[in-house]
């Protein structure tokens, strides 16, 4: 391990253009180290950077503002135990949340247009010309290399970017937001990725819940935003799922005709086959394609009922089988017994399942299919990621051998 100190060089001026990081190298176990420079008035701040020995595993989260990231988050860094939060004695606005095992950080954070300079240009959040992708790269590559970086915050509250905070290299390091896919270079550093796909009436839905509540927005202000935002989204983020190695799909239910309430759900988890590390769920009988209606003495459900549905489909050219939920579950402790007809779920003991979701029995879609595929999706993610260990600690070892 070796410890330097480096001077980074950071803009004063909130509305600056998209910044070009240089570059420097140094002898520290041959790590690269960044420097970057933003327009205008600059100022000098110390860092310590550490250099370990590169073992963090990368995840990356992609979905529209609104859409449940944060409340996937949560459960996420659930499994791995331990609560994640803010930065200690860091900035109170910081977008970081840290736990024993887990980094995420958001991406709004390499906004490289703040509010104002959004609002100047004519540009929205989604649109790459108001991100930094060349400092978004170089950060992650050094994090994923176990090199700490001071990484940019945006202040949602403000519009504004603040000071930079120090993000040490953790064993899982998440990076969710709007990008985490749109940039190949930053997709060939992701050991897993998933997106969250919602549907336009269940998005709507749940920004006015999050928006008004929780940000104090106007119904007015929120409509006019998600139309402004309609054409980036479909032509920079939407794009992404195509990439990602699982998709959460939240669409309207099919078990009430014309329905146009969008409380209960039909939700879609899609898996792609073949990748390293993650072998999909799988109802009953792999690769069969399952159709079943499990409401009775053993799981009660109200009107509509539950169904599930599994089968191998082709998702943008690629095999992929599907897992889906239409419905939603009136008792938690009786999901039991669909997870008991459930395989692949990398569970650690029987009934794991269903002791997250009751763990977390408040949180946001704990009652239907996006609580169920989020929580399956986090034990994934752990057994991928104790593969990867396992995988790092036995080269050496075999090296020797040989």
């Amino acid at each position: 391990m070796a410890v330097s100190t480096v001077y980074t060089v950071q803009s004063l001026n909130s509305t600056f253009s998209i910044s070009k990081p240089t570059k420097t190298q140094l002898g520290f176990n041959q790590k690269q180290l960044v420097f970057y420079k933003k327009t205008t008035t600059t100022r000098r701040t110390t860092t310590e950077i550490t250099c370990s020995t590169g073992d963090t595993v990368v995840i990356g989260l992609a979905a529209d503002s609104g859409c449940g990231k944060s409340t996937f988050m949560r459960r996420l860094t659930s499994v791995f135990g331990g609560a994640a939060e803010p930065p200690k004695g860091g900035n109170p606005d910081s977008n970081t949340l840290i736990s024993d095992t887990t980094t995420v950080i958001c991406l709004d954070d390499y906004h490289s247009l703040d509010r104002t300079g959004r609002k100047e240009k004519g540009v929205t959040a989604l649109d790459p010309r108001a991100n930094d992708f060349d400092l978004m790269y170089e950060q992650v590559k050094a994090i994923k290399n176990g090199v700490a970086v001071e990484k940019p915050i945006y202040n949602h509250v403000t519009g504004l970017l603040d000071p930079p905070e120090l993000i040490k290299p953790p064993k899982i390091f998440v990076i969710e937001g709007l990008h985490p896919m749109y940039d190949a270079r930053v997709r060939e550093l992701l050991d897993f990725s998933i997106y969250l796909d919602i549907s336009n009436e269940v998005k709507f839905a749940w920004k006015i819940q999050r928006d008004m509540a929780e940000r104090g927005h106007s119904l007015e202000s929120i409509k006019a935003s998600i139309e402004a935002r309609k054409p980036d989204f479909d032509a920079y983020i939407d794009p992404q799922k195509q990439y990602a190695d699982a998709v959460i799909e939240v669409l309207p239910t099919q078990l009430i005709p014309d329905d146009n309430e969008g409380k209960v759900l039909r939700v879609r988890l899609i898996m792609k086959e073949g990748v390293k590390y993650f072998n999909p769920v799988y109802l009953f009988d792999e690769g069969s394609t399952i159709s079943w209606i499990p409401c009775g003495r053993k799981l009660t459900c109200s009107y509509p009922g539950i169904k599930f549905t599994y089968g191998p489909e082709s998702y943008f050219g690629h095999e992929v089988s599907v897992l889906e939920m239409d419905g939603q579950f009136d008792r938690l402790d009786e999901l039991i017994y669909v997870e008991s007809h459930l395989s692949n779920i990398s569970t650690k003991f029987y009934g794991e399942v269903t002791q997250q979701m009751l763990k977390h029995a408040d949180f946001p879609g704990s009652n239907n299919g996006t609580g169920l595929f989020q929580t399956i999706v986090g034990l994934k993610i752990r057994d991928l990621f104790e593969q990867i260990v396992a995988n790092r600690t036995a080269a050496p070892l075999q090296a020797t051998k040989a």
